[in-house]
């Protein structure tokens, strides 16, 4: 694994890559980077140069200056500047995108169709797409609230609880291998400056339906078999709906790819390699 930083406007982001063969870019959650894709990095890059970024503002992608709001927009265009930079001239990429990571996925998509062979987005939390909106608008207001007055850790869990998401805590950094400790310390130093500066830009973020539409064909939206009756699965099933595209169930539930990660993993692959195979036969 080589690691790498790029000068973007704003900031400078630090990825991680591996592998060999096509370009597939890893999005993280919302607060977290790119040391959780370590596990499914491995099971992929014997087919893929799997490219994990820390998205800017996180962990070791610092911003120039002070925290401010993320805008989505802003953060699809840093893995557009990545894209351009790791990948050759006139390859088509391959993206994953895990909850927040998604949204930006599903925007990359809809700016960026020209370089993407395929997005894959898992459960993106984009509440705004649905009919009862200003409820869930109201719900995350109350969690940002809720940060200011009892901390990040009380707001993140009731955020947890409020979705219905079937995650796990994270484990103590005393019991883990120094590289996973690391990681932990990094997601837990992210969490407020994600309660204050991501959660309510992500969530409230409206896809470009209508260019999406044109692109639907290279669009797989991505959701748990365990997540049905969970609001993380509405807005995937939404804008399925809308688009006319097919739900694609993959291992448990919102953090399916820590709960069941080679399950997950080979799904993930046998996604990416029919998408592969279909481009071959075009050709």
């Amino acid at each position: 694994m080589k690691s790498g930083t790029l000068k973007v406007p704003g900031a400078t982001l630090f990825y991680e890559v591996r592998g060999s063969g096509p370009l597939l870019v890893l999005l993280p959650g919302s607060g977290a980077d790119a040391a959780m894709f370590d596990h499914l990095a491995e099971l992929l890059v014997p087919h893929f140069t799997v490219l994990a970024a820390d998205p800017r503002g996180y962990s070791r992608s610092p911003l120039d200056g002070p925290p401010v709001d993320q805008q989505v927009e802003v953060m699809s265009e840093d893995i557009h500047r990545l894209i351009e930079d790791r990948a050759p001239a006139g390859e088509s990429v391959y993206v994953f995108g895990a909850s927040g990571g998604a949204v930006v996925a599903l925007d990359l998509l809809a700016r960026h169709p020209d370089r993407l062979a395929l997005v894959v987005a898992h459960e993106p939390p984009s509440f705004g797409l649905l009919p009862d909106a200003a409820d869930h608008r109201a719900f995350v207001d109350e969690v940002y609230e809720l940060f200011h007055r009892e901390g990040a850790a009380v707001a993140g869990a009731h955020f947890a609880a409020g979705v219905g998401a079937q995650m796990r805590g994270l484990p103590d950094p005393a019991t883990l291998p120094p590289r996973t400790a690391d990681m932990v310390a990094r997601v837990m130093a992210n969490l407020p400056i994600m309660l204050e500066h991501e959660l309510r830009q992500i969530t409230s973020y409206l896809p470009d339906e209508a260019a999406l539409a044109a692109v639907a064909d290279r669009l797989v939206l991505a959701v748990g078999a365990e997540s049905p009756g969970t609001l993380p699965y509405r807005p995937a099933a939404t804008l399925a709906e809308r688009l006319g595209i097919p739900l694609v169930e993959f291992p448990g539930g919102h953090g399916g790819l820590n709960q069941h990660p080679e399950a997950f993993g080979r799904k993930l692959f046998d996604v990416l390699q029919s998408a592969r195979a279909k481009s071959s036969a075009v050709d």
